[in-house]
């Protein structure tokens, strides 16, 4: 749920931000003024031709579906990634089978894992999710293999000792220390895998914003580009505070 004080931590923050973010606006109007409006177009002409494009109803529709597709990626990612954490850090054996596979789903290039999913599954929903996924899973179970690693050993044999069940031990004891390593694998796999979609669909599908911003490279429409770039970035800012921040507090304030 959206929480206004997570939001906005403390004045001094939410002001310094603010004037951060003016001064970055003031910088790229004072830029575009000295350079060709063609090349960069300024602030007023990006949000003007970002209106044109909600009006006609593009650019939330393209949206949307490249949203969906972050969210179901992100989902795998996640489940995928965190079973496989917990297993390495609790099992030396799987850590040893496992660890060779994560250095090479860490090493090998993104666009190399997006072209064969592409020739191995077609120009499919299904390539673009198990594409991303394959890409993010590994930095999920390393994350997450650390804090199982870190996991207390002392608080569950204190579980056991007062013969609390296994479920409750999971999400009353175990859980809560992984929460922060979770809520760090969360947050740096939402900004990988939203640019790994658009590549996605860049390369292999007929919608999406990817999609859109290479319609738009083919003709040189730098306003566009621009216009879907910052709306989509937009709505990817708004998840993390909105949603992961206030997440993340709940799910740590136990450890102030």
């Amino acid at each position: 749920m959206f929480n206004l004080k997570v939001l906005l931590a403390s004045p001094s923050s939410f002001w310094l931000r603010f004037f951060s973010l003016c001064l970055f606006l003031l910088v790229w109007a004072a830029v575009a003024a000295i350079a060709d409006s063609s090349l960069l177009p300024g602030p007023g002409a990006v949000a003007i031709n970002m209106v044109a494009h909600l009006r006609e109803g593009d650019l939330v529709y393209h949206t949307g579906i490249t949203l969906a597709r972050v969210v179901v990626a992100f989902v795998v990612s996640m489940i995928i990634g965190t079973v496989i954490g917990i297993f390495m850090g609790h099992s030396r054996t799987m850590d040893t089978f496992f660890d060779g596979w994560l250095v090479l789903g860490l090493n090998i290039p993104a666009l190399v894992i997006i072209i064969l999913c592409y020739i191995w599954f077609g120009l499919t929903e299904v390539a673009v999710v198990v594409a991303v996924a394959i890409n993010k899973i590994p930095l999920v179970a390393v994350t997450v293999r650390e804090g199982a690693r870190a996991v207390d050993r002392e608080l569950l044999q204190v579980a056991q000792v007062y013969r609390l069940s296994h479920t409750r031990t999971l999400f009353k004891t175990y859980l809560p220390q992984l929460y922060p390593y979770l809520m760090a694998a969360a947050r740096s796999g939402l900004s990988l895998i939203w640019k790994i979609v658009l590549v996605v669909e860049l390369l292999g599908r007929s919608n999406g914003v990817g999609f859109q911003l290479h319609s738009f490279f083919q003709f040189f429409d730098i306003a566009s580009i621009l216009a879907y770039t910052l709306a989509f970035v937009g709505v990817i800012l708004f998840f993390e505070m909105a949603v992961l921040r206030p997440l993340e507090v709940r799910l740590t304030q136990w450890r102030l």
